[in-house]
């Protein structure tokens, strides 16, 4: 199964870091949140990932495309026809797609972009600024059982984000922007959605979290699985210290990984 990441807008509330390079490639313990996001699903087996690039596109794909580099100890020998010798390969299961989704199209023009990489199938998708220790594969089987369109994971905390009514069996009754009154449960991402969904996203001035999610909503196709453990976006310099913190203790929540 095909794993979607939302890696392209300007991360403007954390625009300390993001000015210099896209706030999926801000880095947690020496790597970027987006390699700390493909490790949690490859735990669970998912490896196929499709990543939605935007602003600063290029940095993404440099780092991809310097992997080894990044991830390995490395001999450049000048005397033996600048050869490059890379020891203790260090590779992960992937295979990663990285889209040119446009500078300043939403999230749901993003996805809609992707769609002749995903095909005809299910396929999980996520943001690429959290962490969370949810179980994905719990989370396919829920979303499976259901039998809707789409599942988000719903995080109880004081939100920013998009307010969500679930009913008792976990059906969506209502998707909408925040207020201020708001101490709800929000849409954490790690989502799960049908094929169905591009016929609900327009084009590229559609942001997934209005349109088509208030339309499955409404339609009762859209699904919440609660998850009640740990869950940290990184949306400011003090959130991206407190994961960083968390990291060089030794207590990171989200690393299910060896």
């Amino acid at each position: 199964m095909k794993v979607v990441i939302l890696a392209g807008g300007y991360g403007t509330r954390i625009s300390e870091e993001s000015h210099l390079r896209p706030k999926p490639m801000i880095e947690i313990g020496e790597k970027p949140i987006l390699w700390h996001i493909m490790k949690e699903y490859s735990h669970y087996g998912f490896n196929d990932f499709i990543i939605c690039c935007g602003y600063k596109q290029h940095m993404i794909k440099e780092w991809f495309a310097d992997y080894f580099l990044y991830n390995s100890d490395v001999t450049f020998d000048f005397t033996d026809n600048n050869r490059m010798i890379v020891h203790n390969n260090v590779t992960e299961p992937w295979k990663v797609t990285l889209v040119d989704t446009g500078l300043n199209t939403m999230t749901g023009g993003r996805i809609k972009r992707i769609r002749k990489y995903v095909g005809d199938e299910t396929f999980m998708l996520t943001y690429g600024d959290a962490v969370s220790d949810v179980d994905l594969g719990e989370l396919l089987t829920y979303h499976e059982a259901s039998g809707k369109i789409a599942t988000l994971t719903a995080i109880d905390v004081d939100q920013r984000f998009g307010v969500i009514d679930i009913d008792g069996d976990g059906t969506v009754n209502s998707f909408r922007e925040k207020g201020e009154e708001d101490k709800r449960c929000i849409n954490g991402g790690y989502m799960v959605v049908g094929p169905q969904i591009f016929d609900y996203i327009e084009g590229d001035s559609t942001v997934f979290e209005q349109d088509p999610m208030k339309t499955l909503a409404k339609e009762k196709q859209l699904g919440a699985y609660r998850h009640e453990g740990f869950w940290q976006c990184m949306d400011t310099k003090r959130e991206l210290e407190k994961l960083e913190n968390m990291w060089q203790s030794g207590e990171a929540p989200w690393k299910s990984w060896d």
